[in-house]
């Protein structure tokens, strides 16, 4: 990839990365980006980097030399936030030029000696700090904790009114020669909404109290461009990821979209005879609906659907005294992404006994998670005729709901 220029004096590197799970966890279907700045004035400074993955190091430094950029000329580099993904290139880096010097927040001290042994030349910043590299170029800092580790800082160009925000405003997406909003079709625009969604809903959604104070924080600054650590740099638009990220944060205590999720598992085909006339009942209705079946979709999915949605319909079976095991561990999951307030509705089979239900109960207890529950509907082995009519009805009625909460939404 090679190296582009945000604003005057300002450079953005990136490397891609696919086919990986992202923190070794999540799928990425559609890869990743990993975004670095450089900042000149009189002194140059690098704001974020690059994990230490095989090859990558090397297409950020490669990128150094299309730009005609010494790697000794770099005074500073700026930390913003300390996970191995942008940081993880700091040995490598050392390895070629020592003697720079690191710009971080206090949290971030400690993590940088059990990381990478380092624990001198490094300069602390938080809240009304600055960094002035000369020719009127001043580097701002604020503290966002928990956005989503509690040492992140966001920094900011007091010259371009760029911020650099790591992995706050960030998305999924590998980006090709277009990195900028303003070079972007709709379509392709509309392409990074869905993938920051998924990247807010696996990787941030739990820190939404603390996405809100910094939004609100970020509010203060005459910003006229976000260069983010993953996805695309806004520049003509800047507001609109920002505004993106202030609904994300809403959307956790709900209400959302005008959107069912509908997760099902079945272990021999008995619940998900009613599976399709359920969806059938909510699309009739108008509101758009998600299905995923467990544990064959990938919770990354899930979750970007669910963190949309304002209703979610839970299918499956009894097992052995409980919920259907991959469909407890995506409950778990959301409860600890802090998933609240949902409209929902439960049906299932069961063979000799049932019990589904006493764990539900337990795992929305435990998370606090506040869901309202239409009544549930358990039928013994296989659905007949009526379970499937009142599953129907069901379904109608909380497709009825959502579309009446969603309506109301102040997001």
């Amino acid at each position: 990839m090679n190296i582009t220029s945000v604003a005057d004096g300002i450079y953005r590197l990136s490397a891609n990365a696919e086919d990986i799970l992202f923190e070794s966890l999540w799928p990425i279907p559609n890869g990743v980006s990993m975004n670095s700045y450089i900042v000149r004035g009189e002194k140059t400074a690098i704001i974020d980097g690059v994990c230490g993955w095989d090859g990558v190091p090397q297409t950020l430094f490669s990128q150094f030399e299309q730009a005609g950029i010494d790697v000794n000329s770099i005074d500073y580099v700026v930390i913003n936030h300390m996970e191995p993904d942008h940081s993880g290139w700091l040995e490598d880096f050392r390895k070629i030029r020592p003697d720079f010097t690191i710009v971080t927040s206090k949290k971030a001290v400690p993590m940088l000696e059990s990381f990478y042994g380092i624990h001198n030349r490094v300069i602390e910043v938080g809240d009304g700090d600055s960094l002035d590299l000369g020719e009127g170029r001043v580097l701002a800092f604020a503290e966002i904790p928990n956005v989503h580790w509690p040492e992140t800082i966001a920094t900011f160009d007091t010259l371009s009114g760029t911020l650099f925000s790591c992995d706050a405003f960030g998305s999924f997406g590998v980006i090709s020669d277009a990195p900028y909003d303003d070079q972007l079709s709709g379509e392709q625009i509309d392409f990074f909404e869905t993938e920051a969604v998924r990247y807010y809903a696996n990787i941030v959604a739990a820190f939404s109290t603390p996405v809100k104070k910094a939004i609100e924080k970020c509010g203060t600054l005459p910003i006229r461009i976000v260069a983010p650590g993953h996805g695309i740099v806004w520049r003509r638009d800047p507001h609109k990821i920002i505004n993106d990220y202030r609904r994300y944060a809403e959307y956790q205590k709900g209400p959302a979209r005008d959107e069912v999720t509908l997760i099902w598992g079945s272990m021999y085909g008995m619940t998900e005879k009613a599976v399709g006339p359920a969806v059938e009942a909510m699309e009739a209705e108008g509101v758009k609906v998600h299905v995923h079946r467990v544990p064959e979709s990938s919770w990354g999915d899930i979750l970007a659907s669910v963190w949309t949605s304002t209703g979610v319909v839970l299918a499956m079976p009894t097992y052995e005294y409980k919920m259907f095991p991959p469909m407890a561990a995506v409950l778990d999951e959301l409860g600890k992404k802090k998933v609240q307030n949902r409209k929902a509705f439960r049906f299932g089979s069961y063979g000799w006994s049932g019990g589904a239900q006493k764990e539900l109960d337990e795992i929305m207890e435990r998370w606090k998670m506040k869901w309202e529950f239409l009544e549930p509907l358990e039928f013994k082995g296989s659905p007949d005729d009526d379970h499937i009519a009142e599953i129907r009805s069901r379904c109608r009625e909380l497709a009825r709901e959502v579309k009446k909460i969603a309506a109301v939404s102040p997001v």
